[in-house]
């Protein structure tokens, strides 16, 4: 047994190194900067920020060199480094009313109150490979146009005005910290939307487009996908008041559902809720619907079996640090476990054999 960890231990080593040089690539090709991965990958960014519940661009560029582009892998690095970081404090509730939209659409209002601003988006671009991209060479740039005004309402505050849709009472409980406390079941609502945000973007899709092809049909429309910066304030005790420490990009999405009603609650729309750094809008979106679909409960829904709102299946598994470790570790030496079954298999092998001879 100790010769195998001494000479494991080498070949680990070797294959650090082999690592390396595989990150690296052919040496003739020049090396990535983390300001190219920051710029020019800003969609993975997101994602590895988001994930990793840490909005900082530099070092989830970082996180996605060193992983080789593993996204999974480097959501687990910016987690891991999140861990050593000490907490100074908690901000205020940021205000997504007063964000500095760079995009914002809605599917339920063509003439939205406040606008519609397309931002940069592939929803009108073709699915065609671009080979001028392959071509070092500048771009033409984009025209401008004036911001929008300083605070852009939320549209479902609108329909809201009319007792159409269910209101959403604000509270200054403060939310159990997910990154702090280990998961309960059964989750209130702030801990879930938690648990949603920083869980894996394709799980999440998935529950999301089940939903849509019946498994707790819920019918969603996009009242509103916003995405933009947003001002991070911070209450400081010797000032006596809040200052502003920074911005943080979201994407933020809320949902307009059907709703019956009830023999207590009149037919209205409910919602459902999205909020993730950065641009991340089809995360948002897919967080929204699988959001309103584990409100079943809470507005008096039947349960059908479906995944998407089973609380403990959804919570339990969407993590995908979580899933990746319970997943990778039967790759690695079970050396004893192998031997104990294989013994066990030769053992029964051996039984039914004395059987037969016996019965013959």
């Amino acid at each position: 047994m100790y010769v195998a960890v001494k000479g494991g231990a080498r070949a680990i080593e070797n294959a650090h190194d082999f690592l390396a040089e595989e990150r690296r690539g052919d040496p003739s090709v020049a090396e990535l900067t983390i300001g190219q991965i920051r710029e020019q990958l800003r969609l993975a960014v997101n994602r590895v920020m988001a994930e990793g519940s840490l909005f900082d661009p530099d070092l989830a560029a970082l996180a996605i060199k060193q992983s080789r582009g593993d996204l999974i892998e480097a959501v687990f690095l910016i987690r891991a480094y999140r861990t050593t970081l000490p907490r100074l404090g908690s901000s205020r509730p940021v205000e997504t009313a007063a964000m500095a939209c760079v995009r914002r659409i809605s599917a339920t209002f063509k003439d939205a109150p406040g606008g519609q601003v397309l931002g940069p988006t592939f929803d009108y671009t073709h699915r065609l490979l671009d080979f001028k991209l392959m071509a070092e060479g500048g771009l033409p740039e984009a025209p401008r146009a004036e911001p929008l005004a300083a605070r852009v309402p939320h549209i479902a505050g609108f329909l809201n005005r009319d007792g159409l849709i269910e209101d959403q009472p604000q509270s200054d409980a403060v939310p159990t910290d997910l990154t702090r406390t280990p998961l309960e079941l059964p989750a209130d609502r702030a801990l879930r939307l938690q648990a949603l945000t920083r869980g894996d973007e394709g799980f999440i899709l998935g529950l999301a487009y089940s939903t849509q092809r019946g498994y707790g049909r819920t019918h969603a429309f996009v009242g509103e996908l916003r995405i933009g910066m947003v001002a991070v304030e911070m209450e400081i005790p010797e000032l006596g008041f809040a200052v502003e420490i920074g911005e943080v990009e979201l994407t933020e999405c809320e949902t307009v559902n059907q709703f019956k009603g009830s023999k207590t609650e009149p037919a209205q729309f409910t919602r459902g809720y999205g909020l993730v750094f950065g641009q991340s809008e089809r995360k948002a979106i897919a967080m929204a619907l699988v959001d309103r679909a584990l409100r079943w409960q809470e507005l008096g829904e039947d349960f059908v079996g479906a995944p998407a709102q089973d609380e403990e299946f959804v919570l339990s598994h969407c993590d995908n640090i979580q899933a990746t470790g319970f997943l990778e570790h039967i790759k690695l030496p079970h050396y004893v476990d192998f031997q104990a079954e294989l013994e066990l298999v030769r053992r029964l092998r051996a039984d039914a054999a004395a059987m037969r001879e016996a019965a013959e």
